[in-house]
């Protein structure tokens, strides 16, 4: 069975508020260090890093390592496909407010 509510078209990879909160910060900047997400987004190195690898493993974030002086830095890009990803995403979202917002419930 499908449905047209617009919760269909939330994907589970995307959704989840810190890999959410991932997307939105990299879709902003050309690539973001390791440390400024982990901060903005209040988790530990660990969590940030796993969250960085499921989204990187479904290819939508690229992972650069590299060095500024003579410490390791890691920084994440978001990918095409993470671009389309996030649009689809907040599309999704949008379309639930506005079914929220649109019209009273049992209308």
């Amino acid at each position: 069975m499908t449905t047209d509510h617009p919760t269909a078209d939330l994907d589970d990879v995307v959704h989840q508020r810190h890999r959410l909160g991932i997307l939105t910060i990299a879709n902003g900047v050309k690539r973001v260090e390791f440390g400024y997400l982990r901060e903005a987004l209040d988790l530990t190195g660990g969590n940030l890093s796993r969250h960085i690898t499921v989204l990187a493993e479904a290819g939508l974030l690229g992972v650069e390592k590299g060095y500024d002086g003579k410490r390791p830095k890691t920084w994440v890009h978001i990918t095409p496909a993470g671009s389309a990803a996030l649009a689809k995403e907040l599309a999704a979202l949008r379309a639930l407010l506005n079914g929220v917002t649109g019209h009273e419930p049992g209308s």
